[in-house]
């Protein structure tokens, strides 16, 4: 429909831009050395795939049986506490995984406050006197990774429930069917593979954790590999198998959802009133609803603060204010320039651009999906072949500071093309139309016009990036330049030498900043109710 112009023209370069780092890494991994890729294979390769399987499948699970059960509960009955409940459950969302995974070692070890309580009241004298699990194991990595990345499961089925006609709970109790088998979960099922595919992307993703607790999966093989063995090709190719398990998880969540139809012609009220139980059941409601709660933020908050009080006199606070601000500057500048790069493709894609060009800047948006060792493998690849081509000079600092912005746009992009893109599906195309009916050149109507209808969504979509960069760890901490510290490597760096008190505080400011998106999160769950409420 439209020709090449001068602004699908940058909206173009930007997106082979931004896909160049994914192209860089399977180039690396066909033609780099590949000595290495068989020796790989014989030893450490299957062992990678077989615990990010195992890894997978256990989070996967877990945050199912938290993420479905809370939702119905709170949805369908009405019992004490049910309010808070609502948006207390998306509160472990604030909480990045690696975070928790320090809070429960420290928590659940040998030396930890429960063993040594534990044996206190048994009399029990050492280890060998009783059995306690292992915390830093797959078991313990399942726990703490399902704990803060329910939410993503409960609140797309929260809103699948919210949104199913209140005909077909109805016509369930008619035939004498239970309405959550019969109705609610078959009709809910795309909302949970596709808040499902996000955790298993979530868990793929890991780095902290994983790494904390010594598990050899797949993100942590490219780590290894790329530093440890001072192979960029070798990390290049596992990052292609870890690449494979991601579009696998895309695939089946696109088919999970495609088919998903159903129609209602109705008025009155659409509503499925919740149901009144016995004590005993509302007892049963309530612990469903407390136990992902307790787990996943309330227990990790109080260790922390716990942390903060008893190690006061040796926390940094000074160092940690400086990296704080480090932090929020490099979030902000991130996350503005990610949401330039998105109003500029979304625009263009909406308005300027053929069905080719509309491919490849929704390709550009893919790069949420991959894990950020995967990203940082590409961005050193395809910078690399800048370097050698261009030959361009920068500082070590500036250089890597764009370098890191330049990945943030790779990783987030999608974050922002989202929170654009549901904001111009409600701009009526005849606003455009009218305004260059009027004799208005095409920027001054997007100026004017668009952008204007669009703030909301942009203010939006800014805050979502600025806290994901803010909690980005794998990303920051393989492309940051040396003695360049944020609050996320602030806190790896000490967790990992036993440091925890020293971490502490940095590691509650990265959730009480992470608890802006959770609040978003919650009044866009209460606007889904209030409407179907007055419908």
């Amino acid at each position: 429909m439209y020709n090449w112009n001068s602004s699908s023209t940058v909206a173009i370069i930007l997106a082979t831009l931004i896909i160049a780092p994914i192209v860089a890494i399977f180039l690396s991994a066909l033609f780099g050395d590949t000595t290495l890729w068989p020796h790989l294979f014989s030893t450490v390769l299957p062992r990678y795939v077989y615990n990010t399987i195992v890894l997978m499948i256990g989070v996967g699970a877990l945050s199912l049986i938290f993420g479905i059960s809370s939702a119905w509960v709170v949805t369908r009955y009405n019992f004490f506490g049910k309010f808070i409940f609502e948006w207390a459950l998306l509160l472990p969302a604030a909480v990045p995984a690696y975070i928790i995974a320090y809070t429960y070692t420290d928590f659940l070890e040998y030396a930890g406050p429960v063993q040594i309580l534990l044996r206190e009241i048994f009399g029990w004298d050492n280890s060998g006197d009783y059995w306690f699990p292992e915390i830093r194991s797959m078991g313990g990595a399942i726990l703490v990774i399902s704990c803060v990345l329910y939410p993503y499961i409960y609140m797309m089925t929260r809103a699948s429930f919210l949104t199913v006609p209140i005909s077909f709970y109805q016509t369930s109790l008619i035939y004498g069917r239970n309405s959550f088998l019969s109705v609610a979960l078959p009709l809910a099922r795309p909302g949970i593979f596709a808040g499902l595919a996000l955790v298993l992307m979530e868990t793929i993703s890991d780095f902290g954790t994983v790494e904390y607790f010594a598990l050899e999966t797949l993100t942590l093989g490219v780590f290894n590999v790329w530093l440890g063995m001072n192979s960029l090709s070798g990390a290049a190719q596992i990052s292609s198998v870890l690449f494979i398990f991601v579009v696998v998880l895309l695939t089946i969540e696109y088919l999970a959802r495609r088919r998903q139809r159903f129609h209602e012609i109705s008025s009155g009220q659409n509503m499925l009133e919740s149901e009144n139980l016995s004590n005993s059941k509302k007892l049963l409601c309530f612990l469903i609803c407390l136990v992902p709660i307790l787990l996943g933020f309330v227990i990790p908050v109080l260790i922390l603060l716990n942390f903060v009080f008893s190690g006061f006199s040796i926390i940094d606070f000074k160092e940690i204010f400086r990296t704080a601000f480090t932090s929020i500057s490099l979030a902000f500048f991130g996350s503005l320039f990610v949401m330039l790069t998105s109003v500029l493709m979304m625009i263009i894609s909406n308005y300027k651009s053929n069905n080719f060009q509309k491919s490849l800047i929704f390709l550009a948006s893919c790069g949420y999906a991959l894990p950020g060792t995967i990203l940082a493998v590409g961005i050193v690849i395809f910078v690399g072949w800048l370097n050698q081509i261009i030959h361009f000079q920068l500082s070590y600092v500036l250089g890597g500071f764009i370098v890191l912005i330049f990945a943030y746009i790779t990783r987030f992009l999608a974050v922002g093309n989202a929170a654009i893109r549901s904001g111009i599906l409600k701009i009526h195309p005849n606003a455009m139309d009218a305004s260059l009916t009027m004799g208005a050149g095409f920027m001054d109507s997007i100026r004017k016009i668009i952008i204007p209808l669009l703030f909301t969504n942009i203010l939006i979509g800014g805050i979502l990036v600025f806290v994901d960069i803010l909690k980005e760890l794998p990303i920051t901490l393989l492309l940051r330049p040396f003695n360049f510290e944020t609050l996320a490597t602030y806190v790896y760096q000490y967790a990992s030498d036993e440091l925890l008190q020293e971490s502490s505080f940095a590691a509650l400011i990265i959730i009480v900043v992470g608890l802006g998106p959770v609040i978003f999160l919650n009044s866009t769950l209460q606007r889904v109710s209030r409407k179907k409420q007055s419908n």
